[in-house]
């Protein structure tokens, strides 16, 4: 699993938010977002880059933080 950072989240809302930012990253699977822990959490292929990751959640207003790989 991939994990990613998320500044910013406050509310359900939020966190839907960046699901849908997410889910409209072709090749990601098992998005998880959580509230609580400040961060999402997916599988993605190679061919997807942590800028584009970066892009997506900035389009909708949050920071991203660090971008971690388990």
């Amino acid at each position: 699993m991939k994990k990613l950072e998320i500044n910013g989240m406050s509310c359900s809302h939020c966190t839907a938010s960046v699901f849908e930012a997410l889910d409209k990253i072709e090749g990601l699977r098992n998005i998880g977002v959580s509230l609580e822990d400040k961060c999402a959490t997916f599988k993605a292929p190679d061919s997807v880059t942590e800028e584009q990751l970066k892009a997506a959640i900035t389009a909708i207003g949050f920071e991203v933080g660090e971008y971690t790989e388990d």
